[in-house]
């Protein structure tokens, strides 16, 4: 691809550095907006003590916020791939902080319910867009770092919002979590200014039909939806069920946000790991390597006693290697569609986290049975499946970089 070559909905960009710019841009947003999506986890033993909630309850909210905002992403990206994204981009981020920081506010489980669905539609809006936003303009060299950068942006956001959740419901109470909307609609406003403008899709080039997406999900990309999706169950296992491990422990507050921060800022450095080495590596040797490596990490942070230096070290370990798969499953994902990016990066992020979500609420029924770190350890194992899938024949064609394009 030439670097006047234009993408879907945007227009050409002619310089790398001018792809670079617009990738650190949509990463900030990647961050206002996930650590919005980020508030929920931290709080969950303060609202099940609010709300009567058991553990089966707390997973299903968690659930619910997933797969909001992981359902609607494929039409996200399909209208982003037809329109443009900017509008997506921006929009997403305020949808998603107006309505996550009225959760303290919800006097009862089903309005919060719908006030998670809400937020949650804004990260379903903003995550496809931005994600081909970040990695299809200019040249198709070096998409796995720009891919990583944009990712980087939300594993940043995702590790400082539970801090920051925290730590403003610790001095105001979970009534006056409201005010954390007011920084991210300035950042949107002054975000909404730095991106380049777009329109209609601007080339020529036909949009993938329903047809051409099916076809490619029996094929390659339905096996990188699969590991997709075990990646995003773990996580969302270790996300919803260590903060219950470290209540029932009798750990803080403030250090069971902690363990959260350890595995997502651990993530943020994982993702740029994942972005660099999809672009100088065997893909399928990666994803094999990071899914085996992930299973005993994450089973030994949430097994070691919560709050411990063993069990911080071994989450900043698990959420490394669990971020990392990121950059090589979006990156193949846009290249076994490449006449759809948004589509095809919508399908492994929105289908596939809200498919790994719905695992969730398995856990927590279990947790209500057997304790909540049983629940967790038993279901850690699943990652392996994500070995197996990485391993399948129909991925052979994108092993490496140099087949891609």
């Amino acid at each position: 691809m030439s670097p006047t070559t234009l993408e879907p909905g945007h227009p050409p960009t002619r310089t790398l550095g001018g792809a670079s710019r617009v990738a650190l841009v949509v990463a900030i947003a990647h961050g206002v907006n996930d650590a919005y999506a980020s508030f929920l986890s931290p709080l969950l033993p303060r609202i099940m003590g609010k709300l009567g909630l058991s553990i089966a309850l707390a997973a299903t909210l968690a659930m619910v916020l997933s797969i909001a905002a992981s359902l609607l992403q494929p039409l996200a990206g399909y209208l982003a791939d037809r329109y443009g994204p900017k509008l997506f981009v921006v929009l997403g981020p305020i949808i998603s902080g107006v309505f996550l920081s009225m959760i303290g506010l919800a006097p009862s489980f089903t309005i919060l319910v719908v006030l998670l669905m809400m937020g949650g539609i804004g990260s379903a809006v903003f995550h496809p867009p931005a994600a081909s936003m970040a990695t299809s303009l200019d040249t198709g060299q070096g998409r796995g770092v720009r891919l990583s950068f944009f990712s980087f942006g939300g594993a940043i956001g995702f590790a400082v919002g539970p801090l920051v959740a925290v730590g403003l419901v610790g001095q105001v109470g979970l009534e006056g979590l409201w005010m954390a909307m007011i920084p991210g609609l300035i950042v949107a406003a002054v975000i909404y200014g730095r991106l380049p403008a777009n329109g209609a899709r601007a080339d020529a080039t036909p949009l993938p039909s329903l047809g051409r997406v099916f076809e490619t999900l029996k094929g390659p990309l339905g096996v990188v939806f699969g590991i997709s999706a075990v990646g995003a169950f773990v996580q969302r296992v270790f996300l919803t069920m260590e903060p219950i491990i470290a209540a029932q422990a009798g750990v803080s507050e403030t250090m069971g946000a902690v363990a959260l921060s350890v595995y997502l800022g651990a993530q943020a450095i994982g993702t740029l790991t994942g972005g660099v080495l999809t672009d100088r590596m065997d893909r399928r040797t990666l994803l094999v390597g990071l899914t085996i490596l992930s299973v005993p990490t994450h089973m030994l942070a949430l097994w070691l006693p919560p709050g411990s230096p063993g069990s911080l070290a071994f989450a900043a370990m698990a959420g490394f290697l669990n971020m990392a798969m990121l950059p090589p499953i979006v990156v193949m994902a846009q290249e076994i569609l490449p006449e759809g990016t948004g589509v095809g990066s919508g399908i492994v992020m929105g289908l596939a986290w809200a498919l790994g979500s719905v695992g969730v609420l398995g856990t927590g029924i279990l947790g209500d049975l057997v304790g909540p770190r049983s629940a967790a350890l038993l279901s850690v194992p699943v990652l392996l499946i994500g070995t197996l899938l990485a391993l399948h024949p129909s991925l052979r064609m994108h092993r490496r970089p140099d087949h891609a394009e």
